[in-house]
């Protein structure tokens, strides 16, 4: 008898679950997570709803790729942030930009479109190189075609701009609203980032979503009941690279360029590091992992400076807290919360069954 692969800590839905009844269903903590996302502008300044807020969501949309890849197909893929990166880039050549000799100028109603389409055709691609692989064959093969796509960026000037890439790269006017404006970028991500968490979180519950965990838990059992583990496997690739090329596009307008850079060996590295911090087994993990992220990158500086030392080591900071949150929880964030709430449903039981039994009574 086959015996069953390794599962990642994840918790598999219910199968007749649709999202209405998840939205249904959900806590407390996440209707005032919402309506205190929404109402954000009136409280925060721009510096918090962009630099922060806005590039952390654009963060967890590529680090929601790889976890629905991870945690629901049992992929480790490190192509994602390339995806992204390649979307990012296609953007400025089809559209405008400050590179005028280069650009094609196109209206972006167009150029986005087609950006996205070939940026999820190579996500696709570079999935079918990688399916057949599994653990760190599929880690290497993903880094490789990462690092590929990083020196012919850096070295192509003809389609590229090699090592300066594309600067001037300014987001549309549409409905007669700026959308490179401070509350009105703030909102275009926050509504791109709810619109791919939800489809996420719907696709996990359709057939195509339980059939891809079948085929992370036991992949033979589900080639025996006639399912096609690697299509199902290329198609979540396809799946991911969607929400990963909508993020480039967001990625390239929130920073206004694209480099060589973007899609470099670091920024691969740190997509794996946002969505493990976070935690696997939620599409809400990849979003925490990515504001933590971003928090310890912009004031990490300012800590170091604080308790006198060397600016340059807030790399060190940042490896340590990540390093600290993995180690006491291997599913990341979200494992601690869910713990916590676990000890205290624990408790509330206790109490209360303590009180039944009069235990409680003077």
């Amino acid at each position: 008898m086959a015996l069953a692969e390794p599962r990642l800590a994840i918790a598999t839905p219910r199968p007749r679950e649709g999202l209405a009844e998840v939205i249904a269903r959900q806590g407390t903590a996440f209707w005032i997570v919402a309506a205190l996302l929404l109402v954000m502008p009136l409280i925060a300044s721009p510096f918090w709803l962009v630099q922060i807020l806005a590039y952390a969501m654009i963060l967890g949309m590529i680090a929601l790729s790889l976890m629905f890849l991870a945690g629901y197909g049992g992929i480790v893929s490190l192509i994602q942030m390339t995806v992204a990166a390649f979307a990012a880039y296609l953007v400025a050549i089809f559209g405008e930009s400050a590179i005028t000799q280069i650009s094609l100028k196109w209206p972006w109603w167009t150029a986005v479109p087609v950006a996205i389409l070939l940026a999820t055709l190579f996500g696709t691609l570079g999935g079918a190189l990688s399916v057949r692989t599994e653990g760190i064959y599929t880690i290497m093969i993903t880094l490789a075609i990462g690092s590929a796509f990083y020196y012919l960026t850096l070295q192509n000037y003809t389609i590229f701009n090699g090592f300066s890439g594309f600067n001037g790269v300014m987001p549309p006017v549409f409905l007669g609203i700026d959308w490179g404006g401070t509350v009105p970028f703030y909102y275009l991500t926050l509504g791109f980032a709810a619109l791919a968490y939800a489809v996420v979180v719907y696709v996990s519950r359709a057939p195509f979503g339980l059939a891809l965990q079948g085929t992370r838990d036991n992949p033979r059992r589900m080639a025996a009941l006639g399912f096609d583990v690697v299509a199902h496997r290329i198609a979540a690739y396809a799946f991911a690279a969607v929400i990963a090329a909508f993020a480039g596009v967001l990625l390239v307008w929130y920073q206004r360029q694209v480099s060589p850079g973007t899609g470099g060996v670091g920024p691969v590295v740190d997509m794996l590091i946002i969505a493990v911090v976070g935690g696997l087994s939620r599409p809400i993990g990849p979003f925490i992992g990515a504001l933590v992220y971003v928090l310890l990158r912009t004031f990490a500086l300012d800590l170091l400076d604080w308790v006198g030392l060397e600016g340059k080591r807030y790399q060190l900071l940042i490896g340590f807290g990540f390093l600290v949150i993995v180690l006491f929880s291997p599913d990341g964030l979200i494992g601690i919360w869910q713990r916590l709430r676990e000890r205290y449903r624990k408790s509330r039981e206790a109490q209360d069954a303590q009180m039944r039994t009069g235990g409680g009574a003077p």
